[in-house]
């Protein structure tokens, strides 16, 4: 059966050229579309690494942008006077908090093989992480210990520590993040590791990630936010006492304060949304596609009524005339994906994407792709096939 639907095909292989095409291009496009939830779903499953809940984030605008101004007497006074409020449990220092769109990148050379490494890095508190619920697996997280170390505290998240230091311990571990030519400048000591931290919430793609001391009592410097732990059930309303608090401490100065479960909604409509959109053309592409399969396979099946009638006179059955049809354009479907897969398995096979399509996203969206192409080739063929098998052998075999 099957190898007599092959030399059917092929004998109309003109025709059935532009129908595989086709199908290749929606089976591409669908492809891509799943494969872009199916990862933002592995995503959303996996731990964010922090705690938001109960937790607002302050944003400390200095029009003048004078670094200078914020000293180590300052950031007491903000910790101190937030603290004093009824119903804020604890206060601490970062550049930045979750989900904001402030973010450090930093380049540097791995100290073995000297290969180059990016990461993202956060300079906070001794008590930002605690005030997160960013738990350490291995070492310990800033203390007091640190005050006076030649090199600067860090602690780093196990994908990054892999990455340095492969399976060895990285705890204890120095190395140099400077470029070689200034070798030595910017030491880093590993005082702790952590599971994961990604800061773009539950849609932000899992990186090297690194915490780097920063003590506000100390040093002068330009860390312009606030993560501020509050009993749970605070009112939005708080606002208004928060802004109060902080405009007596420093006048001159706008804070933009907002709590970390607002700016989450906003950070996952970005992401959202895009595939929403993606969700919605490729809908319409997928309609298209389908008015065309079924103009094409009516056409086709016009074109064949002599065939059809000659196979019903020589005791082709109704159902078989019906299973013929569909099963053919299964098998168009078939050689159209196959295709398509040829090209798509280079993608994880170079991983040039990275772990945005790692085999396990590869396989899921092939399967679930697959899955629309062979219903959408059913949808098509049903009433072209129904057509088909409903001719008279009479009828059909005195077709012009």
């Amino acid at each position: 059966m099957l190898r007599h639907l092959f030399k059917l095909i092929w004998k109309r292989k003109g025709r059935n050229l532009m129908l595989t095409l086709e199908i290749l291009l929606a089976f591409v496009i669908v492809f891509a579309i799943t494969a872009f939830a199916v990862r933002n779903a592995e995503l959303y499953r996996l731990p964010t690494g922090f705690d938001a809940s109960d937790t607002w984030s302050v944003f400390i605008q200095d029009p003048s942008d004078a670094n200078d101004k914020f000293t180590p007497e300052l950031y007491d006074r903000y910790k101190r006077g937030l603290e004093s409020l009824p119903g804020v449990r604890q206060v601490a220092f970062g550049s930045a908090s979750p989900y904001s769109n402030h973010t450090m990148i930093n380049d540097f050379v791995a100290p073995a093989g000297g290969k180059r490494i990016r990461t993202e890095q956060l300079e906070v508190s001794d008590d930002y992480m605690a005030l997160l619920g960013v738990k350490v697996l291995e070492g310990r997280g800033f203390d007091r210990s640190d005050d006076g170390s030649a090199a600067t505290p860090v602690v780093i998240n196990r994908r990054m520590a892999t990455t340095l230091f492969g399976t060895a311990p990285a705890v204890g571990k120095v190395f140099d993040t400077s470029e070689p030519e200034n070798k030595g400048r910017d030491m880093m000591k590993v005082v702790g590791v952590i599971d994961t931290f990604r800061k773009k919430g539950e849609l932000d793609s899992p990186d090297n990630f690194m915490f780097v001391r920063y003590n506000p009592l100390v040093n002068i410097g330009n860390v312009r936010f606030m993560v501020v732990k509050l009993a749970p059930g605070t009112e939005r309303s708080f606002e208004e006492t928060l802004q109060r608090q902080l405009k007596l401490i420093r006048n001159d100065l706008s804070y933009d304060v907002t709590p970390l479960s607002s700016q989450r909604k906003e950070v996952m409509s970005e992401k959202v949304t895009p595939m929403i959109v993606l969700a919605v053309v490729a809908a319409f592409m997928l309609v298209m596609v389908g008015f065309g399969l079924f103009g094409v396979l009516w056409q086709n099946t016009t074109r064949r009524i002599p065939e059809i009638g000659l196979r019903r006179a020589l005791g082709a059955s109704a159902a078989n005339i019906y299973r013929q049809i569909i099963a053919e354009q299964f098998l168009l479907s078939s050689m159209a994906m196959a295709a398509g897969l040829l090209l798509l398995v280079q993608l994880p096979v170079t991983g040039v994407m990275g772990d945005s399509l790692n085999w396990g996203v590869f396989a899921v969206a092939a399967l679930l792709s697959m899955a629309v192409i062979y219903l959408l080739s059913l949808l098509c063929s049903v009433y072209p096939g129904w057509r088909a098998s409903r001719l008279s052998p009479t009828e059909a075999l005195h077709y012009e």
